[in-house]
C-alpha cells in the first residue's frame, strides 16, 4: 500500500513541478460583431397616375402640359416606370 501512495505522491509532485512550465491556454478576445446593415439607396419618390390608355402608371417626374400635333394641349406625367419619358394622362 505504501508503494501505491509513494507512486501517486511522486506523480503529483512531478506534475506540480512541471505545471509552471506548461503554457496556459490564451483566451483570444472576441471579434466585435459586425451588424448586417445592408443599406439600399433610397427609392425615388413618385406618384400613381391614370394613363390615357386606362392603365395605372407610376411616375417620378412632374406633371406638365405639352402641345399636341393638332394645336391643343395634353397633360402628361414625366419620367415614368418602365422607361417611358412621358405618358399622356386621362383627364
Amino acid at each position: 500500500m505504501k508503494r501505491v501512495w509513494l507512486a501517486l505522491f511522486t506523480a503529483v509532485l512531478g506534475l506540480a513541478a512541471l505545471a509552471p512550465a506548461m503554457p496556459l491556454p490564451l483566451q483570444m478576445p472576441l471579434k466585435p460583431r459586425e451588424l448586417a446593415t445592408h443599406r439600399r439607396p433610397p427609392r425615388p419618390k413618385g406618384k400613381w397616375y391614370m394613363a390615357g390608355t386606362g392603365h395605372a402608371i407610376y411616375c417620378y417626374g412632374p406633371v406638365m402640359m405639352v402641345g399636341t400635333w393638332d394645336g391643343g394641349f395634353a397633360r402628361v406625367a414625366t419620367i415614368c416606370r418602365g422607361g417611358m419619358p412621358m405618358v399622356k394622362l386621362k383627364d
